[in-house]
């Protein structure tokens, strides 16, 4: 029997795209997570990383602050092994294997890329302490229990993805009307292409819009997290609108800065309340009948989807009070499963962009006005004032994002000890991580860390300089230091 057909308003036979979206896009945004983990964990969190996994698991004595393979262990084979698998599973739904099978085949696969990313963001630290992270690890549970292409999409399960995408644009939209007065005021903008932590390749060109361009960013950004969440759950074309407004503005995110996958995945997870009918619409080449036809649904499958729609709906009340709360946590967790969590991002914009600039020299004397100090690259991290911003996302530069976040309060970290240290040691695995090592694997005698302000520069200043950034010494944060001290 058709027990989903029984429970008509069970089935979604209107989103066999939005299911093959979810399906997709999740489990791709899985393998890019995987392989940023796969080349950058090792030289930050291994055996012999900045914060050594080994040492977390020895001080807890595995008491970890969620479910971990690593609780029993870690070493950076088992790491490769986690990662590794973890690629071929969310490559296998990418391709629509497991999809073709009956709906535990999906489920387990997309239950074990949870448990396997879910073991590495709990020993991540503070390497993994981004809200995409357990966002992700959320999408993955979540979409888990979208079944195969056997039965029609279950409606419960997108209602708890469209839940999803509603906590994280309502609840980014109300960290920031409840931060920083530059929300209110409508002038965020105006600094915030300029300020944020990975610039791309446009932002400086969007920096450099007139000053009503940014106010009315502002307003537009308001609209579309405070307002056009609640239309998710209208149905008909009323969310399919409400979705491509989130996916378009999502797009100019992701055009204008680098932050690693969070608006790849909101593009994916909004795109499921767009309709078949809605894309048939717009692009008469998509067939308007993709939903399952007479399919035959399992009383087991069925149930599933009742009883995990049950969870999803106790775990929502955390995060719902949370959004009412004027104590607004933001990317917070309720549980040791990174289920049904807080999201938000820049509730404050910052006005002023202060980079540490890491330079070493090999000198005997580092005082000496001679010495000649050479600057170490970094891959996303602004550097050299002409060169071009790269666009890095989805993928995520781990040791690039702690960089900026150095100067806004967190001065000095043992993980930044470690990396100078590291530096000092021309450390191959370490400088794998950054994009250019002036000594060319050898070791300098010593380093320094300078700050320096890092604004963009005007078209004039382009034109004269061919520059892209201006850039003004603040200071010595690190004087110069050796590998005896």
């Amino acid at each position: 029997m058709d027990w989903l057909g029984w429970l008509g308003w069970l089935g979604a036979g209107d989103h066999e795209i939005g299911r093959q979206v979810l399906q997709r896009g999740v489990a791709a945004i899985a393998v890019v997570a995987f392989w940023s983990t796969l080349n950058q964990f090792r030289p930050l969190l291994g055996e012999h990383g900045l914060l050594p996994v080994p040492q977390l698991v020895r001080a807890t004595g595995g008491r970890l602050r969620g479910p971990s393979l690593f609780r029993w262990g870690y070493t950076d084979r088992r790491l490769v092994a986690v990662a590794t698998i973890g690629i071929a599973l969310g490559a296998s739904v990418v391709l629509g294997l497991p999809q073709l099978g009956p709906p535990w085949v999906p489920l387990l696969v997309f239950l074990a890329i949870w448990l396997l990313y879910l073991s590495i963001v709990v020993v991540g630290q503070t390497f993994y302490g981004f809200g995409w992270e357990m966002l992700l690890c959320e999408a993955l549970f979540t979409v888990a229990f979208l079944g195969s292409v056997h039965e029609p999409p279950p409606l419960l399960i997108l209602i708890a993805v469209w839940w999803l995408v509603f906590r994280l644009e309502f609840g980014a939209g109300m960290i920031k009307i409840r931060g920083g007065r530059e929300w209110r005021d409508l002038t965020a903008l105006m600094f915030h292409h300029e300020t944020q932590p990975m610039p791309g390749p446009f932002s400086r060109q969007a920096h450099l819009l007139p000053p009503w361009f940014h106010r009315l960013e502002v307003v537009g950004n308001h609209v579309a997290q405070l307002a056009v969440p609640f239309l998710l759950f209208v149905p008909g074309p009323v969310a399919s609108a409400a979705a491509a407004v989130i996916v378009l503005t999502q797009f100019w995110l992701i055009l204008t800065g680098n932050f690693a996958w969070l608006n790849w995945i909101t593009v994916v997870l909004a795109a499921s309340a767009i309709t078949d009918s809605a894309w048939h619409w717009t692009i008469p080449a998509i067939p308007a009948d993709l939903g399952v036809e007479a399919a035959t649904t399992p009383l087991w499958w069925a149930i599933v989807v009742l009883v995990a729609s049950g969870l999803f709906l106790v775990l929502a009340w955390a995060p719902l009070r949370n959004l009412c709360s004027n104590h607004q946590l933001m990317n917070a967790s309720f549980n040791r499963f990174m289920l049904g969590n807080a999201y938000g991002a820049f509730g404050t914009v910052t006005k002023r962009r202060i980079e540490y600039v890491v330079e070493g020299t090999d000198a005997t004397d580092p005082d000496d006005p001679e010495a000649h100090w050479r600057e170490y690259e970094f891959k996303g991290k602004p550097g050299d004032v002409r060169a071009v911003p790269r666009q890095w996302a989805p993928y995520h530069l781990r040791l690039d994002w702690l960089m900026w976040f150095l100067p806004l309060g967190r001065r000095w970290e043992p993980w930044f000890e470690r990396f100078l240290l590291r530096l000092l040691e021309a450390d191959a695995a370490t400088l794998r991580l950054i994009a250019h090592d002036p000594f060319g694997g050898e070791r300098p005698r010593w380093v320094r860390v300078l700050a320096y302000r890092y604004r963009f520069a005007t078209h004039a200043e382009f034109r004269a300089t061919r520059a892209r950034w201006v850039r003004t010494l603040e200071g010595e944060i690190v004087p110069p230091a050796s590998l005896r001290e």
